[in-house]
């Protein structure tokens, strides 16, 4: 999931350490959200969020992915056609 954290981060001005203490989290998963190579728990982006104060949908952006979540293969008929989509 794309997200703006580094940008959001730097225009505050703290570091990746820095927003893990505020968040409850290391530096190192900061990096990995920040990176794309984690998607961080929904309470988890509900906390960065509110560091920035900005809505969760303004950090994350929320766009349709190439990659198919075990949420999006229970969505399936019989056929693999989806019974409703998400936004």
């Amino acid at each position: 999931m794309k997200n703006r954290i580094r940008e959001l981060r730097e225009e505050k001005g703290i570091t990746q350490e820095q927003l893990g203490a505020m968040v409850g989290t290391s530096r190192q998963a900061i990096n990995a959200i920040e990176t794309e190579k984690f998607e961080p728990s929904i309470w988890l982006a509900y906390d960065i969020s509110k560091v920035f104060d900005c809505p969760i949908e303004e950090v994350f952006l929320f766009e349709e992915s190439q990659r198919k979540s075990r949420a999006d293969s229970s969505r399936g008929d019989s056929n693999g056609n989806k019974k409703y989509s998400i936004l």
